[in-house]
């Protein structure tokens, strides 16, 4: 499904009309300008490649490949599988119209990076006990699985680093779009830190496409 590239820009609240107060996230939704489109014939795919956003310095085959959409900078660049590419070409610019107040869309983010931690704080561990004499608070446990097969099993809830992955948040709701300051105000919160590069998808369908 198609959709749009935009930068978090911080949370905020919104009254309705019936005086409750709902929590926003506010994303700048720049023009996206469409850059190629890929079809089954020529790439094995459908999908539409779109590019936003002004960045000072970019490489040399990258100034061509966007020269085509005749534009000079991009900062972001995203492709959104589609199954029907006539209804773009290359140049076209997509903006804030794409969605409705009300609608339900998919955003998509790179968490926040929280470092090194352990297995109660990334993965929900239970604490050890508390009383005197144990040396287990915060401890993950036994690891082992025994003389068989005798080594810690692949994929073993351990510590290590935290966030900074590529995470989805679903249906969620669109309360206000303003499209003079290029801004859609989300219900609730999204990945990513302010300033971050988000995208913004209609709710894939089960059987339906773009």
């Amino acid at each position: 499904m198609i959709g749009l590239i935009g930068k978090k820009k911080g949370m905020t609240q919104i009254f309705e009309d019936n005086g409750v107060v709902v929590p926003v996230t506010v994303v700048e939704t720049t023009p996206c300008t469409v850059l190629q489109i890929r079809t089954i014939e020529k790439d094995g795919y459908s999908a539409v490649q779109v590019g936003t956003g002004k960045k000072r310095k970019l490489p040399l085959p990258l100034k061509g490949h966007i020269k085509k959409a005749k534009l000079d900078t991009t900062m972001a660049i995203f492709e959104f599988r589609v199954l029907d590419t006539g209804n773009y070409k290359i140049g076209q610019k997509l903006d804030s119209s794409l969605f409705q107040e009300g609608e339900v869309i998919d955003v998509t983010g790179l968490s926040k990076g929280k470092g090194f931690q352990g297995v109660i704080k990334r993965h929900g561990f239970s604490r050890g006990p508390e009383t005197h004499g144990s040396n287990s608070h915060r401890a993950p446990g036994s690891i082992g699985a025994s003389a068989t097969p005798a080594r810690v099993v692949k994929g073993k809830k351990l510590p290590g680093r935290m966030g900074g992955e590529r995470t989805t948040i679903k249906n969620l709701k669109i309360v206000k779009i303003e499209k003079e300051k290029k801004e859609i105000a989300i219900e609730g919160a999204i990945p990513g830190s302010r300033n971050n590069i988000v995208i913004l998808r209609k709710k894939v369908l089960k059987g339906k496409g773009s």
